[in-house]
């Protein structure tokens, strides 16, 4: 009788205290392997220190990475508490293009109904953007939205060795909606509510990509 290896781990990274506390109050249940949700800490630094320390680790070494928590989004339209599913993240460490990004759209329309899905780069910066100038320089490179850690989570994921990557934020800022202070305005708590719903997703892109290739 052959045994089946374990299947590879999903590790979830997130900058934020209150973008864990969203992620930690999902539905866990249709996890298709263990699951590890890692707080980063606010910045590329802290990202990328983080997440290398935590593949390094045998037991998370295999796994698929998701990087996700709240963004800025670029484009005019954009509303806090749309999503963001990035087909690559940039940033001066690298562009890492990402994995299955058609099945998170997909998964993500069929379980946040009404929500709109935005797909493109999605770019990193060490600094809180903010005002209409340095969004419209950010926009001009193609970047659909912005954040500080999702690049450096996947430039950090893929160097310790090949396994699939992913990023999905969700709006909180965006050019017509500038947030002040997340969770004191309705954007915010909208934000909150849409990644608190997010795992299922995640958690089927995990199935998907742990499938052997044909």
């Amino acid at each position: 009788m052959t045994t089946q290896p374990a299947p590879a781990p999903l590790l979830i990274a997130c900058a934020l205290g209150i973008e864990h506390l969203a992620l930690r109050m999902s539905d866990r249940s249709g996890a298709g392997g263990p699951v590890t949700v890692l707080r980063t800490g606010m910045g590329p630094r802290a990202a990328e220190r983080s997440v290398t320390r935590v593949l390094g680790d045998p037991v998370l070494s295999r796994a698929a990475v998701l990087a996700t928590g709240f963004c800025a989004g670029l484009a005019p339209g954009m509303h806090p508490g749309d999503l963001v599913v990035a087909e690559e993240t940039r940033d001066p460490l690298g562009t890492v293009p990402c994995v299955g990004t058609e099945l998170l759209v997909k998964e993500l329309t069929r379980t946040l109904p009404g929500r709109t899905v935005h797909t493109g780069p999605l770019t990193g910066s060490d600094h809180v953007v903010r005002g209409h100038d340095e969004r419209s320089e950010l926009r001009a490179t193609g970047a659909i939205a912005v954040d500080m850690e999702s690049a450096a989570t996947l430039v950090s994921a893929v160097r310790t060795g090949a396994r699939p990557v992913a990023a999905v934020r969700v709006v909180v800022d965006a050019p017509e909606h500038e947030l002040v202070r997340i969770g004191t305005v309705r954007g915010g708590i909208s934000a909150f509510r849409v990644l608190r719903s997010v795992l299922p997703t995640f958690f089927e892109w995990h199935r998907n990509v742990l499938l052997p290739r044909r």
